[in-house]
């Protein structure tokens, strides 16, 4: 900004340095095109200031952009939603509208009605009023949107959506991302089913909402963050679906996974009781994550994602009710022939301690490897079974053909024990004596 407005001046002034190209000698067409990328409004009121041919190029810009202080000191005559309404109102066919300064219901209502139809990509910042000022509002800001029936893009930040928002059907949305929210469910529905054609959808820091249902047959992405008790149940039905990242639900159901290539589903603040995904034959990567799931849910991710390539899991307990249990013992062996294409298996505390258990080992044919595995990430927390977690770690690096990283994280080791010391002294020859692909952090 100051280098423009710096340019700006130079060009009043005439004081260019020897071979500079001097703007006016450009012909129109050139100069509406250089001005046609400006996007801020400090900067195109300071071209407007410029000559008359520049101000009368300005209305060609494609895009503009108002910061959160664009009005802070301002002392003029009108207030913030009447000078955005004249800039709007000298824009020949604007495609991007971006504010992120506070305005009104009525002032958004009349800068849509101006460049609603031409309007591409809308992005605005909502969480300036009181709740009880946005209740009263009329017209609330929500439905003002509609206006811009031709939207490709809306990006919505602090959004209150308790009531259904009085939108037409946006057949050209493709994208639509909500950033911190609070709603109840009717309300998501409604704004959802006027968005039948997403393939992009984005909810993250929402809260109030408890039973989600998502029917769009294009979604390609979606990434769903909900703030509270993670307790909430979605249900989603996106024959397309390719990348998947849930935080917060407790049930989760997707009818059709076909596509599905990359999945994440955590849940910090509550328990993942039952997920239901089917074979999931196109996964490449899956993340499950969360202080407690159920071990049905847990063992049922893991049978379904037999062609994952990436498998990240951070799960501590399990357990169906709230005493917390460790996880039951799983057969290494089994679990390496169950993933044959597993290539990075990241691995904390409860995960590998089931990895560990005394019968893993005890029975590992002659011709058994792990034929895809290159990168292994463990965490250690504790030093119980020390024997064991040497001895699979060992194991890893014996079966792994083509490992080529082993990385050791030792984490909150809770001990006083001279146990602990003699398993970290044991970690620390083992990364030794194979420092060429062990490595601790």
């Amino acid at each position: 900004m100051l280098s423009f407005h710096l340019g700006a001046s130079i060009f009043k002034q005439n004081k260019f340095p020897r071979g500079f190209i001097r703007m006016d000698s450009l012909p129109d067409a050139i100069l509406q095109h250089i001005l046609s990328h400006i996007n801020n409004a400090r900067d195109v009121v300071a071209c407007n200031s410029v000559s008359k041919r520049w101000k009368d190029s300005m209305p060609y810009i494609h895009s503009l952009y108002f910061p959160r202080n664009s009005f802070d000191n301002h002392t003029g005559s009108g207030n913030p939603d009447i000078i955005v309404w004249k800039m709007l109102s000298s824009i020949v066919q604007l495609e991007e509208l971006v504010v992120y300064s506070p305005f009104s219901g009525a002032g958004l209502s009349s800068w849509l009605s101006l460049i609603g139809p031409s309007l591409q990509r809308l992005e605005l910042r909502m969480d300036n009023l009181a709740e009880l000022q946005t209740c009263n509002e009329n017209p609330s800001k929500l439905s003002c949107i509609s206006a811009a029936m031709n939207l490709e893009s809306l990006k919505l930040w602090g959004v209150l959506m308790t009531q259904s928002p009085k939108w037409n059907v946006f057949q050209n949305l493709w994208n639509l991302e909500i950033v911190g929210a609070r709603m109840e469910d009717s309300a998501l529905s409604a704004a959802l089913d006027a968005c039948p054609n997403l393939t992009n959808l984005l909810l993250l820091g929402c809260e109030g909402v408890r039973s989600v249902l998502i029917d769009l047959p294009h979604l390609q992405q979606c990434k769903l963050d909900f703030y509270g008790l993670g307790n909430c149940s979605l249900s989603l039905t996106s024959p397309k679906i390719e990348f998947l990242e849930v935080q917060g639900c407790s049930w989760i159901r997707v009818h059709e996974t076909n596509y599905l290539k990359n999945l994440s589903i955590a849940n910090n603040a509550g328990r993942v009781y039952l997920v239901d995904f089917g074979k999931l034959e196109a996964l490449e990567f899956l993340s499950i994550r969360g202080v407690q799931w159920c071990w049905d849910a847990v063992s049922n991710m893991l049978k379904w994602a037999s062609e994952v390539k990436h498998l990240y899991m951070k799960v501590e307990f399990t357990g169906d009710f709230e005493p917390l249990q460790p996880f039951p013992e799983i057969d290494l062996v089994e679990f390496f022939n169950n993933h044959p294409k597993l290539q990075k298996f990241d691995a904390h505390g409860a995960m590998f301690a089931a990895l560990c258990q005394k019968n893993s080992l005890k029975h590992v044919d002659s011709g058994f490897v792990i034929p895809c595995l290159e990168e292994v990430v463990i965490t250690v927390r504790s030093p119980l079974n020390a024997e064991q977690k040497m001895s699979t770690l060992e194991s890893l690096l014996k079966y792994g053909k083509n490992l080529k990283a082993l990385v050791i994280k030792i984490l909150q080791m809770k001990s006083s024990h001279s146990s602990a010391d003699d398993f970290f002294d044991e970690i620390c020859r083992f990364r030794y004596m194979n420092r060429h692909i062990v490595r601790m952090e």
